[in-house]
């Protein structure tokens, strides 16, 4: 299994085997639409089943991500949408997009977003801003100005509230290096 769709598997649900893979993809509509865009951007064969799934996948109605955006590990997609992100967004590994973000721009590049980041409902991300890593915004904001890491941020526009939680919002995070260690403790506690 492609290791960016294990990693979006395992921030939805704790784990990542072949069973859980089958109930989240009948269930999920936001991973099934993971699913075809991690696909469409692998290698090979992947490639080829990604463009067919990203063809007949009708999430992409609700959930308008283009698939030459960059986006880390362990997505997780809160809701199933809506939303709206900009091509030229970079979104960095175990992030939390929830339902009506919008991360776009009007004058060329869109955000580029650190890890481990809680994005909330209703949040606008405008322009070229950097979001640090460990950040939660708050439900309802208009970022406008980069806001740096381990911060809280909340209101329109966005100003930094806090330095208390940092990543307070974001489970099951997704460790590169040591996924397989991840992977196998699982595995033995079942």
């Amino acid at each position: 299994m492609n290791q960016y769709i294990k990693s979006d598997l395992y921030r939805y649900y704790g784990k990542c085997d072949a069973i859980t893979f089958c109930k989240a993809y009948v269930k999920n509509k936001a991973f099934r639409f993971q699913c075809a865009y991690r696909l469409c951007n692998s290698k090979r064969v992947e490639k080829v089943i990604g463009k067919i799934l990203w063809g007949i996948n009708q999430t992409k109605k609700q959930i308008q991500i283009p698939v030459n955006t960059k986006i880390g590990y362990g997505l997780y997609i809160g809701h199933g949408g809506p939303l709206v992100i900009n091509s030229s967004a970079i979104i960095g590994d175990n992030c939390n997009l929830s339902q009506f973000v919008t991360i776009g721009s009007n004058d060329g590049k869109a955000a580029t977003i650190g890890n481990n980041v809680y994005i909330g409902p209703s949040v606008c991300i405008v322009e070229n801003v950097k979001i640090g890593d460990n950040v939660t915004i708050g439900a309802g904001s208009v970022v406008t100005k980069n806001i740096p890491d381990n911060a809280t941020a909340a209101g329109n526009y966005a100003k930094v509230i806090n330095f208390n939680h940092k990543g307070k919002y974001i489970h099951n995070k997704w460790n590169r290096k040591n996924n397989k260690e991840a992977f196998l403790k699982h595995k033995n506690n079942i």
